[in-house]
């Protein structure tokens, strides 16, 4: 629909002005972006012994933001307490409960839920007696309950295992074994990182 004037010049209507518009704004903002590094060319695999890019290009790392280090949003507030940063509970608490019953078979270890549950042990010393034990990690602080601990005891009474009564002693005496022990982490833990 352009219109001729005086032979070789051309009107142009208004919609094709605007879609050149747009087009030389895209245009603009491409080249802007790829020179400010957001949009990157081909991916270069590693290869070999050394995982390294030259050029200081890691593509493992993560990538830098336009919008700083925290993002858009800001930086990310972080766990005061280091036990508590890489995992769902209290990383003292998950680290000394999970070396008190380091004697005993592990059949099930959930850090993020806190939850370690043990499988049946017979101690030697003790043949016809077996130990099981749950332990739970009740959150991300370091405080005297914040670890409980539930036993169970069977006694093999010649035709097979019976359920028998758990010392409240005993159960007392792990989840303060456990607390002892994560204290022990979270001094040594202070002292190394001055």
């Amino acid at each position: 629909m352009n219109k001729t004037i005086f032979g070789k010049y051309k009107i142009m209507h208004k919609t094709d002005m605007t879609f050149n518009r747009f087009a030389a704004l895209c245009a603009v903002l491409a080249l802007g972006l790829t020179g400010c590094g957001v949009i990157k060319g081909e991916a270069k695999y590693p290869t070999g012994s050394n995982r390294e890019m030259a050029g200081g290009n890691d593509i493992y790392g993560k990538p830098e933001s336009i919008f700083g280090e925290g993002g858009l949003m800001g930086k990310k507030k972080k766990a005061d307490d280091p036990g508590a940063a890489a995992i769902g509970v209290n990383g003292f608490l998950w680290r000394a409960a999970l070396d008190t019953v380091s004697f005993m078979p592990l059949a099930s270890a959930d850090p993020f839920g806190g939850v370690i549950l043990t499988d049946w042990y017979i101690a030697p010393e003790t043949p016809n007696e077996r130990l099981k034990l749950n332990v739970f990690i009740m959150g991300r602080d370091l405080k005297s309950d914040g670890v409980k601990v539930k036993a169970f005891r069977q006694v093999n009474s010649g035709g097979g295992w019976q359920d028998s009564q758990v010392a409240e002693e005993t159960v007392r005496k792990l989840e303060d074994a456990i607390l002892t022990r994560a204290r022990q982490l979270r001094v040594a833990h202070l002292g190394g990182s001055d």
